[in-house]
């Protein structure tokens, strides 16, 4: 590094996200109250997305004298990003809310985790080499390990016996994977000589199948994240066995910071026919293996790969696909934690996502979760009245047309009709009429009570998914 000055004013969110980490901390261990140690990680990640749009994209730091090639790199997509990240967490702790109340995991470990997690995240947004982006992923990744897994309590010894599970599977794969994306680095930086993502690109004629190898390691360990096929068999199991709010986190924020490496690896690498192969494997087989599930986790697992699917088919075409993939990301993670924050309303505290058949006649029961359901189905399937979806797609659509990639956009469009049919599903289901009058399902609530906080971040999650529908370019203006 430099003997230049480090500019601590763009450091802002990365002090913001740690702070609340230690904050945390500090509140279980000198306060030792739950209410306090909540407050204290909700409002550090309010000060976090404030402390991202204040810094804005100030001057770089962390830079090389030779090149000028820096490791912290401001812009406004890194502080969109950063905002999402930290709007992501303090939903998912106001869904975690009634779960920690009754005690079913310790407030001060689950919230500072969630802080660890989130700083890793602002890490991965502002990151401007290799080494900086992996080392944000893994900080992102790493707290989730535990956080799946951490439950003093559970309604059932399947419950619990399925946490410790998914927390290994998840802990296993994610390990080799990371070795996966190391080695390609490692090539990259041989054939090329740079770690530095400005500084990415073609090597010289002789190292070029070096290159070629490293990228595609890169790519292939970094599709973890996102659950790209043939590295997606961890996410159904891992959803369906974490805590459902956890299962949100790791849908939304885990699944942004694995969109923002792949972005900045495609975007400067040759890595087009690997991308796109991933691609099409992904939607293909996430929605397919969706129409069979009976299970409203495994079913928004496996939705989320297929929506995987659509982002990485984006990103197959390198740069060109960069501001369309982001936008499709930052609608889909709206969408999927309105998703998963309905049915965390549904079902009771400390409870797993239950089967599909527990939610028949839900939306006539609590109309207002079932309209929120139904606007995250349609805006996932790429239907009115979610209009942020269906904006997302088409721009994905519109970016390989303009690409000459037409093929592609038409696999696109053909997984989106098959992807209807479990999307209209359970749509249906929510209003269907439970077969046999005054029978009430052990798997659900008779009366719906939804707490403050799940209110809270549904309505906010709500708000956002409809002012990005309505007024999408204030999105891309802000990613380009």
């Amino acid at each position: 590094m430099s003997s230049q000055p480090i500019d601590h004013f763009v450091l802002l969110p990365l002090y913001a996200a740690a702070g609340t980490a230690i904050l945390a901390l500090l509140a279980d261990l000198f306060i030792a109250r739950r209410g306090a140690v909540i407050g204290a990680t909700a409002l550090g990640g309010l000060a976090t997305a404030a402390a991202a749009l204040v810094a804005g994209a100030g001057g770089r730091t962390f830079c090389t004298t030779a090149a000028g090639a820096c490791s912290w790199v401001p812009t406004w997509p890194a502080a969109v990003t950063a905002v999402l990240f930290a709007g992501l967490t303090v939903g998912v702790l106001a869904l975690s809310v009634p779960a920690l109340r009754l005690g079913a995991a310790p407030a001060g470990e689950f919230c500072f985790l969630l802080a660890c997690s989130m700083t890793g995240g602002v890490v991965v947004a502002y990151s401007g080499d290799l080494i900086t982006l992996i080392v944000g992923l893994e900080t992102l990744t790493l707290p989730l390990y535990v956080l799946v897994g951490l439950r003093r309590f559970a309604p059932g010894e399947r419950a619990t016996t399925e946490a410790a599970s998914a927390s290994v599977t998840f802990f296993l794969i994610s390990v080799v994977s990371t070795a996966i994306a190391l080695l390609g680095a490692a090539l990259t930086y041989a054939a090329t000589g740079a770690v530095h993502l400005d500084m990415l690109g073609p090597a010289p004629a002789p190292l070029e199948p070096l290159a070629g190898v490293g990228a595609a390691l890169l790519v292939i360990g970094l599709a973890f994240k996102v659950a790209a096929v043939p590295l997606h068999a961890w996410a159904p199991a891992t959803y369906d066995g974490a805590p459902v709010p956890v299962a949100a986190y790791l849908s939304t924020a885990s699944k942004l910071g694995g969109v923002l490496a792949l972005a900045a690896v495609v975007s400067r690498l040759d890595t087009a026919a690997v991308v796109a192969v991933l691609a099409v494997l992904t939607m293909t087989v996430g929605n397919l293996v969706a129409l069979r599930q009976s299970r409203m986790v495994r079913l928004l697992a496996w939705s989320s790969v297929a929506q995987a699917g659509y982002i990485l088919a984006a990103l197959a075409l390198g740069e060109p696909g960069v501001v369309a993939a982001l936008a499709y990301a930052a609608f889909f993670v709206v969408l999927e934690l309105i998703a998963f924050g309905v049915v965390v309303a549904l079902r009771p505290p400390g409870a797993d996502g239950g089967e599909l058949d527990g939610y028949r006649g839900a939306g006539r029961r609590a109309p207002w979760l079932g309209a929120a359901l139904v606007l995250a189905l349609a805006g996932l399937a790429g239907l009115p009245p979610g209009l942020a979806g269906l904006f997302a797609k088409l721009s994905v659509v519109d970016a390989l047309v303009q690409e000459n990639w037409t093929w592609l956009a038409a696999i696109v469009l053909v997984n989106a009709v098959i992807a209807l049919a479990y999307y209209v599903r359970v749509g249906a289901l929510l209003y269907t009429a439970r077969p046999q009058a005054g029978h009430i399902p052990a798997t659900t609530h008779p009366a719906v009570r939804v707490p403050r906080p799940i209110a809270a971040a549904l309505i906010g999650a709500v708000t956002v998914a409809v002012l990005l529908g309505f007024a999408p370019q204030l999105l891309f203006d802000g990613l380009t």
